[in-house]
């Protein structure tokens, strides 16, 4: 069915409003009249704790449960390390919240703090990943809520074999494999990008590869230094053995597969050149790729380059590199007219123009993607972090976070923003607040 509502987490905090972060339930029927509005927010009931990803308490890898349902949603806290249970089975149009873990017994059990992203087992069970420890060092791995009660079970993985960093994960249940990406150390990152952060271990370099029933880490692939692995996808047929992460750093797209003997291998498919710029804080500006996301049918991949600006669109073949056959400019820092002039750009002739939807001037760069299960409709928001944010883009954090419509072309490739379709979070009742991730309740293609 096509999606009739989005569930999206906002965040308060560095916009300088103690308000506390809220779920914002949005209407996306066209023939509603609240079409585009924000119909109900539920307020977390604690200040500053950044809700960042969320994650449903059963997808379809459980589904051949009858009691599994898309009933509960799961949102950790990125900075508070909080964890936060929504019903939004009993009334999807106004969640309400039903148990809250608090960050002393996520930090007393795990010894890890700083969640990410979420992802329900084939068990049922719930599987958070963490970016940090307690302290905000860096830590990889994951912690495991019962999928019923939502205690806390307390670890996945083995004490021994948590990585350096952690930040989002996938898994491929009859491949028994579950691949994640590295993340950035919580307290140096959460300061702000810093150029001289660069080769000093801040920003993560690895993707692991982990046997799904043992919980043990079996390969490691070093992507390079700085490389900032962060969005990891498999293809979504449950018989296929490969996959794509994201360096947001690095600008690189690397494909990873299963060859022979249970052992993976990873090769460069795409790499986004930075460009030469004056006017920023480095000569050489990164793509940052915030988010990857694949279609259904594993047609289609899309990428959100955050800094850059431009949200692309690739086809997915087998015999072939992903070819690009889509790309649209919803913001950016390259922007004609803005502080920032390019010098030298190995793919635009010229800086793109500024976007204007409604009446309203676009701020920020495009960071997280959620797809339509027909692949026609690509929604976009672009907040990416609170305190990165408000350092490469002051005017999103003053204004406020928008969600966007991309109306994609499935045949032939191609995007363009709908010009009729506005969520505009800078007008929320107390004040613009930044929005991050986006889930639908009748299934999306991140679940």
């Amino acid at each position: 069915p096509r999606e009739e509502v989005a569930y999206v987490t906002c965040t308060y905090r560095e916009t300088c409003n103690d308000q506390p972060d809220f779920l914002a339930t949005v209407d996306l029927n066209p023939r509603s009249p609240t079409y585009g509005q924000v119909i109900h927010r539920l307020p977390m009931p604690n200040l500053k704790d950044e809700l960042h990803c969320a994650g449903w308490s059963a997808a379809c890898s459980c589904f051949d449960s009858a009691a599994a349902k898309r009933t509960k949603l799961i949102l950790p806290s990125l900075i508070s390390s909080r964890i936060y249970v929504v019903d939004v089975g009993s009334q999807c149009r106004a969640p309400k919240l039903c148990k809250t873990i608090e960050p002393v017994d996520v930090f007393w059990k795990c010894n890890k703090g700083y969640l990410a992203v979420v992802h329900s087992l084939p068990n049922g069970d719930v599987l958070i990943a963490n970016t940090g420890d307690a302290a905000g060092h860096g830590k990889g791995g994951f912690i495991v809520l019962d999928g019923e009660t939502f205690e806390l079970k307390g670890n996945w993985e083995n004490e021994c074999e948590a990585p350096p960093t952690g930040y989002d994960f996938w898994y491929q249940p009859r491949h028994n494999v579950l691949i994640s990406s590295a993340g950035m150390v919580p307290r140096r990152a959460g300061r702000g990008f810093n150029p001289d952060d660069l080769k000093k271990g801040v920003y993560g370099r690895r993707l692991n590869v982990w046997n799904l029933s043992c919980r043990s880490l079996t390969q490691c692939f070093d992507l390079g230094e700085d490389s900032l692995p962060l969005s990891v996808k498999f293809l979504h047929n449950p018989e296929a053995a490969e996959g794509y992460v994201a360096c947001a750093l690095s600008g690189i797209i690397y494909r990873f597969y299963k060859c022979e003997r249970e052992n993976w291998a990873v090769e460069e498919v795409i790499r986004i050149p930075a460009k030469d710029v004056t006017g920023w804080i480095m000569p050489k500006m990164p793509a940052f790729t915030t988010d990857l996301i694949i279609s259904l049918d594993d047609k289609f991949l899309y990428l959100c380059n955050w800094l850059h600006g431009d949200i692309r669109q690739y086809e997915l073949s087998k015999h072939c590199k992903p070819r690009l056959v889509g790309q649209v400019f919803v913001g950016g820092s390259i922007l004609r007219g803005g502080p920032v002039t390019v010098c030298r750009d190995e793919e635009l002739k010229c800086q793109p123009e500024p976007l204007v939807v409604k009446c309203k001037r676009i701020y920020g760069g495009p960071s997280k993607m959620q797809l339509s299960l027909d692949g026609k409709r690509l929604y976009v928001t672009n907040s990416f972090y609170s305190t990165w944010d408000k350092q490469f883009y002051p005017n999103l954090v003053r204004e406020g976070s928008v969600m966007l419509q991309i109306d994609v072309d499935t045949e032939k490739g191609g995007l363009s923003v709908n010009k009729n379709f506005l969520v505009d979070f800078g007008k929320e009742p107390n004040g613009p607040c930044l929005a991050h991730d986006i889930r639908f309740p009748s299934g999306d293609s991140t679940s």
